[in-house]
């Protein structure tokens, strides 16, 4: 077998891009990823890419803000240094919601940033993950796993037919900018 990790069909109109993608699929071939240089409406249903988790993220990150800032003006307030400010009882619970309420929503905000950094590899001093530097500018492109579909003539007639502008078969994982 081959060095060759990666098949890339590159496209130039997005149109021919999804009609690969259907040729593709219906031949049983498994689509690694598909780079494109906008967002395109429908391909993460067409891929079968599932929904996001962010949102639990989220919930869970300002949930922890709500406790924090909860936990935090308890101690301070309640247990550690109680003053009687007024007559109002140290535990006045309506004094504390709009602190609760804006560090759920910075716990919220940055666990989300911070996550979403992680999750695809855009924390500071990481390469960039890019199968071709074109797929930034002006290409639309299909990465099939060589590996795991064990017919590369099959697959270049496929993209040929769907309209690929070229084919190329990488023997890296991921190009870098350098």
């Amino acid at each position: 077998m081959s060095n060759t990790k990666y098949i890339l069909g590159h496209f130039e109109d997005p149109d021919d891009m999804m009609h690969g993608i259907e040729q593709l699929q219906k031949n049983n071939i498994s689509i690694y990823d598909v780079f494109t240089p906008m967002p395109i409406h429908g391909i993460e249903e067409k891929l079968g890419v599932k929904r996001s988790r962010l949102p639990i993220v989220a919930f869970l990150f300002g949930i922890t803000g709500t406790c924090f800032a909860f936990g935090l003006m308890y101690y301070c307030l309640v247990y550690d240094w109680p003053m009687n400010i007024g007559g109002k009882p140290a535990f006045a619970m309506p004094d504390f919601i709009p602190i609760m309420f804006e560090l759920t929503v910075l716990f919220a905000s940055y666990g989300m940033c911070f996550t979403f950094f992680f999750r695809n590899h855009l924390f500071p001093g990481r390469a960039p993950r890019v199968m071709d530097l074109r797929a930034t500018d002006d290409r639309f492109i299909i990465a099939i796993n060589a590996k795991h579909n064990p017919y590369p003539e099959k697959i270049d007639n496929l993209l040929k037919e769907a309209g690929a502008v070229e084919i190329k078969h990488n023997e890296r994982k991921y190009v870098s900018y350098e």
